[in-house]
């Protein structure tokens, strides 16, 4: 898989970061979620994982040609924000060597792939009021 870099929110030994892929999705390299208060919360199935990044790491996804990064409808990846303005986002782990090795993680990171259209319809207004489940 190859990667191409979208953009970052960092702070001095912290990373979250955005990338598009060659298959027609998103990887979000983020914290990786240890609190069992969170996760007790989620049904996070075998083979996924569950990252926390700063909302604001969406708007990288202007760079991909979509209009905004806006993030309007808080659902699926998006499973919880929390109090601090971050949110948790869910799905698979990525464990492509060739995509691993165009990355800079460090050991407390992962990153996850997510379908571009999951992505996309977060940027989409939803016809409901949006109550985002908040950690």
């Amino acid at each position: 898989m190859k990667l191409r870099f979208l953009g970052k929110n960092s702070t001095p030994g912290d990373s979250p970061t955005l990338y598009a892929s060659d298959r027609d999705s998103y990887v979000v390299q983020g914290w990786r979620v240890y609190a069992n208060d969170l996760l007790m919360r989620l049904d996070v199935p075998d083979g996924h994982t569950v990252v926390e990044v700063p909302i604001e790491l969406f708007e990288h996804l202007s760079k991909d040609g979509l209009p905004s990064g806006q993030v309007k409808n808080f659902s699926a990846p998006i499973m919880l924000v929390t109090a601090q303005g971050t949110c948790i986002v869910q799905g698979p782990e990525m464990h492509d060597p060739e995509a691993l090795s165009q990355m800079r993680m460090p050991g407390y990171e992962t990153c996850i792939e997510v379908p571009k259209p999951s992505i996309v319809a977060l940027l989409e207004e939803s016809g409901e009021p949006d109550h985002p489940r908040t950690a």
